[in-house]
């Protein structure tokens, strides 16, 4: 007996799943692991190692049932519509993740800094705390935690960086347009070009901070200009990675013959991603890097 086609103007409902909560838990034990890690305690290893095996197992498998449940053409426009509004809430978060540490940045560099010199009416507390303390960037803060470091020079790796990025833009639109031509060859290409160029950018990211740490004692104890150069950076490095593992996992679906050229919002949905991470490395090159 013939199966029945799926109905595209219904809206499509999963089974209940126990995946949510698998992530719930595994999310946690990551985060718990994570930060016992960076207190230096001796049990954070191995929570975080299996918080991290558990929860890339948990993609995997909910991941793999939804690109199952994709290709049977279960979805219909009601229900691209929804995945279209959810990665678009889903970024926008993410420009508010990224707006709080930017605007840490500006806290301390343009208020807490000249506040802490004596600037307008805080004279007293740099009389009272930290008398002769001028407010220059990069600064350490008045107690000069870490010691002296240097910075990363804007034009240098930062700058090969950020033309990585760029390019990497132009690659993955070439791979789109060659999608939607229903040229699929050429998609697959122009898309192993841009998971060629997002390894490229951590490789030099990585190099970078070797660098850092060997050459410049510039950590993530340096005091303020430390932790918000590491913090923005790393973030926007996890957002790189998890952009690549995503454009892999896109490549391998173009090389299966998955998506048609009027139906692919889960490569658009990784487009969208990888040129948000775009446009925060160029915010970040230009207030982190260069100013």
């Amino acid at each position: 007996m013939a199966t029945a086609a799926p109905n595209k103007d219904r809206y499509f409902v999963p089974a209940p799943s126990a995946w949510p909560f698998m992530m719930t838990i595994g999310l946690a034990i990551l985060v718990l692991g994570v930060s016992n890690y960076l207190e230096s305690k001796s049990f954070g290893t191995i929570p975080m190692l299996a918080g991290l095996a558990l929860v890339i197992y948990i993609v995997f498998r909910w991941f793999g049932g939804v690109i199952s449940e994709s290709e049977r053409g279960e979805y219909g426009k009601q229900v691209d519509m929804t995945y279209r509004w959810s990665m678009g809430w889903f970024i926008f978060s993410e420009v508010m993740f990224f707006g709080a540490f930017f605007g840490a940045l500006f806290y301390a560099r343009t208020l807490s800094l000249p506040w802490l010199s004596g600037a307008g009416e805080k004279i007293e507390t740099n009389l009272q705390i930290w008398p002769g303390f001028e407010a220059v960037w990069p600064s350490n803060g008045p107690a000069a935690l870490g010691g002296d470091f240097q910075t990363i020079p804007a034009f240098d790796v930062p700058l090969i960086n950020t033309l990585i990025l760029l390019t990497s833009g132009v690659t993955i639109t070439l791979s789109h347009h060659a999608l939607k031509e229903d040229k699929r060859l050429p998609a697959i290409l122009w898309m192993w070009a841009t998971v060629a160029l997002g390894v490229l950018f951590l490789y030099f990211q990585v190099e970078e901070y070797i660098h850092a740490y060997r050459d410049l004692n510039l950590t993530m104890g340096s005091g303020i200009y430390g932790s918000t150069f590491f913090m923005l950076t790393g973030f926007h490095g996890m957002h790189v990675t998890l952009g690549t593992i995503m454009l892999i996992v896109i490549a391998l679906r173009l090389m299966k013959g998955h998506f048609k050229p009027d139906s692919h919002f889960g490569y658009e949905g990784v487009a969208w991603y990888w040129h948000f991470v775009d446009v925060v490395w160029l915010g970040l090159f230009v207030v982190v890097y260069w100013l």
